[in-house]
């Protein structure tokens, strides 16, 4: 008995041997992604406490709108060719500098709509609180500057290097985290101030992305490849421009509803529950690169719930230590943010459920269904917006706000996963 016991016990560990040998790439893919995501969240939480501490609660709730706004329009530079950068990275690298060549074409050509599209924001949300030029400066920063050194990212994350992808994103929060710290210092600590130093950090990250991590080939000028793909990049705009604004619609809501002191107050919540999404983006993105090569490994209902259990439960225990941190040591991250610091635990369901609309967003650009990913994300935004809006209207406090804010989410994650896992029943398209 005892040597076939022993038997039994050589034979589970030669199958745990032979399943971790087998699956050893992708964990140590994963381990390289995951430890930029530990970085990036390191300089992000430095960033993050300068900054909220530097500016006053409705400057910081101003700029954070103000960039929100910047990521949501850096979607439609270069009409979205982004997603074909990324898409011949993972599986034509050769084609890298042809397909960089179009992007900075589309950008140029790009750039009259991302004029009118800026303005277009700024006249709804900012006319009556921000300078024009205050906002133009933060616009360029994140759509001129930012957007670029984040294509530099996805180019090395597509050639497998994730690696050096998580060295530049490490960089990256550096720079800015440097930035905001400098700026403390600086003799016009207002939010023009920050505005331009903002803008000469992304600067700084695009430079040093460009110069030392992008793959070092030649640019040649093929239309005929672009317009092929065209169709599918402006598909892919439209979506990323409806994806953020479903994201921050309540930022941007907040601040024309309630105020800029409110929309400080909400931009410290949100700023929170945004970095426990950090490790959880490493994760989805090497999903949907396998989800490019393998368009049926999320078949089994199994699988689907697993993947969306963990994301659910890291996010919502990452949000809750935070919590407790700050429960006991209200002032750990500053004056300001201590303000918000009470209203922490009652978000504690929104990082999981905004993480999983978005990991839900990620499967189907990972199938290449942009039309339906783009109504998806509509449809959202739409919900996001009208719910926003009867809350705001309701003329309730943060407190309530923040609490109510867990239903709002819970019912687009299951808006989304209806549609979603109902979208993917469908065939997915070849890349």
């Amino acid at each position: 008995m005892a040597e076939i016991s022993h038997a039994l016990r050589r034979s589970r560990l030669a199958k745990l041997q032979d399943f971790l040998a087998a699956r050893r790439g992708v964990l140590t893919d994963y381990l390289s992604a995951v430890s930029g995501s530990a970085g990036r969240l390191v300089f992000s939480l430095i960033y993050f406490i300068a900054l909220a501490n530097a500016l006053t609660i409705p400057e910081f709730g101003l700029f954070a709108t103000a960039s929100a706004a910047g990521v949501m329009l850096s979607r439609l530079l270069a009409f979205g060719f982004v997603s074909s950068v990324y898409r011949i990275a993972t599986v034509r690298p050769r084609l890298i500098g042809t397909f960089t060549a179009g992007f900075l074409l589309l950008s140029v050509l790009s750039l009259p709509l991302l004029t009118l599209a800026s303005w277009g924001a700024y006249a709804l949300f900012f006319s009556a609180s921000m300078p024009v030029g205050i906002f133009a400066v933060v616009i360029a920063a994140e759509a001129l500057l930012g957007r670029p050194a984040e294509l530099v990212m996805i180019v090395n994350n597509g050639m497998g290097k994730f690696g050096r992808a998580a060295l530049l994103g490490i960089i990256g929060a550096a720079v800015r985290a440097a930035a905001a710290v400098a700026f403390i210092a600086m003799p016009q600590a207002d939010l023009a101030g920050w505005a331009w130093t903002y803008l000469a950090a992304n600067a700084v990250s695009l430079v040093i992305g460009v110069v030392f991590f992008f793959p070092r080939q030649r640019l040649v000028l093929r239309t005929r490849l672009y317009l092929k793909r065209l169709l599918d990049a402006i598909w892919v705009a439209g979506a990323e421009v409806l994806f953020y604004l479903q994201m921050e619609l309540d930022k941007l809501l907040v601040l024309a509803l309630g105020g800029a002191e409110l929309a400080g107050i909400y931009a410290i919540i949100m700023r929170l529950v945004d970095l426990t999404g950090i490790p959880v983006r490493a994760f989805s993105m090497m999903l949907v690169q396998r989800l490019m090569r393998t368009p049926d490994m999320l078949a089994s209902l199994g699988a689907r719930a697993g993947i969306e259990g963990g994301i659910f439960a890291v996010s919502t225990l990452a949000l809750a230590a935070l919590g407790l941190i700050l429960h006991f040591f209200p002032m750990a991250l500053g004056r300001n943010v201590a303000e918000a610091a009470p209203l922490i635990m009652l978000a504690l369901a929104v990082p999981g459920l905004r993480n999983l609309v978005e990991y839900q967003a990620e499967l189907l650009f990972g199938r290449g269904q942009m039309g339906l990913r783009a109504i998806n994300l509509a449809m959202l935004a739409i919900a996001k917006a009208a719910l926003l809006t009867w809350l705001l209207a309701a003329a309730i406090d943060a407190e309530v706000l923040v609490l109510a804010l867990n239903g709002v989410f819970a019912a687009l994650y299951l808006l989304s996963a209806l549609a979603t896992y109902s979208m993917l029943k469908l065939p997915s398209k070849s890349v």
